[in-house]
C-alpha cells in the first residue's frame, strides 16, 4: 500500500515509545511495497524507479542558504542580511514526492525513511565539523510525537562521519505554533527565542541536522543561539529544502 492510501497513525493517539521502537523494527526488517508507488520493493523503502524520481536540487547554489544562485555565489539576499549559519547543504528539494516522505517519517511513523534519507545525504557533499547537533523538538511536539525525526537522520550521520552526537547541550523551551502554518513573513518571530544552550562551544564547528529548510528562520535562530555560546562556524545539513516561489 502506498502512503497516499493510508491515513498516518498520529491523527489518533501518540505512539508510546515502545511502540515507535516496534514499528521501526518492522519497518526495517520486513519485506515490503514502496511507500510511493506500491510496487514490491523487496528490502527498500522505495523502488527503484521512485527512488531515481526525486527532485534533485539545481546545480548552482548559494553555499549559504543552498537557494538557487548562477554560479553558486552567494546569493544577494544573504550578502544584504547574512544569517547565523555559515553554509547549508541539503539533498533534495523539497516538493513531490520527496515532500511525501518528510511527512511520512514526521507524521506516519516511519522510521525506516530516517536512513534511507540519511543515506542520501551522504551521497552528496559531507561537510566536516567538531560536533554533530539534531534539530531540538518542542516537548509537547515530543512527547506527542514520541521521536525526534532530525536525531533520527542525525544518528546514522554522525556515525559515519565518526563525529559525536549531542543530545544534551540544547533544547527547545518553547512550544512554538508549527512553522508550516504560518506565512514565511511571521516565521522568524515566531521562533525568536526559542532555543538554549547548556554548553560552552568555544571555537567549536557545528553540523545541525533537520529534515526539512523552509524560510531558514527556525535553523537561523537555532545557529545565533549557538554563536551566542562561542560556537565558531555553524553548517545546516538537511534532507530537504524548500525553494524561493514554489508552493
Amino acid at each position: 500500500m502506498s502512503i497516499f492510501a493510508s491515513k498516518f497513525p498520529i491523527r489518533g493517539k501518540a505512539l508510546s515509545s515502545v511502540g515507535v521502537l516496534v514499528t521501526h523494527a518492522l519497518n526495517a526488517l520486513l519485506p515490503q511495497d514502496c511507500l510511493l508507488c506500491g510496487a514490491p520493493s523487496g528490502e527498500r523503502i522505495l523502488c527503484r524507479p521512485c527512488q531515481d524520481d526525486l527532485p534533485r536540487l539545481p546545480a548552482d547554489l548559494c553555499p549559504v542558504c543552498a537557494q538557487p544562485c548562477p554560479g553558486s555565489a552567494v546569493c544577494g539576499a544573504c550578502l544584504r542580511h547574512p544569517p547565523h549559519f555559515d553554509a547549508t547543504q541539503a539533498q533534495f528539494r523539497y516538493g513531490f514526492p520527496a515532500d511525501k516522505l518528510i511527512q511520512a517519517l514526521k507524521f506516519g511513523h516511519r522510521l525506516g525513511l530516517a536512513p534511507f534519507l540519511a543515506e542520501a545525504m551522504l551521497q552528496g557533499p559531507q561537510p566536516t565539523a567538531d560536533l554533530m547537533i539534531p534539530m531540538p523538538l518542542g516537548p509537547s511536539r515530543l512527547r506527542e510525537r514520541g521521536f525526534n525525526q532530525a536525531l533520527e537522520l542525525a544518528r546514522p550521520l554522525a556515525h559515519a562521519l565518526g563525529l559525536p552526537l549531542d543530545l544534551s547541550i540544547c533544547r527547545r523551551r518553547l512550544d512554538t505554533p508549527p512553522q508550516s502554518l504560518l506565512p514565511w513573513k511571521e516565521r522568524r518571530k515566531n521562533i525568536r527565542h526559542a532555543f538554549e544552550c547548556l554548553a560552552d562551544l568555544d571555537g567549536k564547528s557545528v553540523i545541525v541536522v533537520d529534515d526539512v529548510m523552509t524560510s531558514g528562520a527556525t535553523l537561523d535562530e537555532f545557529a545565533a543561539t549557538l554563536k551566542r555560546h562561542g560556537a565558531a562556524r555553524v553548517t545546516n545539513w538537511v534532507a530537504t529544502r524548500a525553494l524561493k516561489g514554489e508552493p
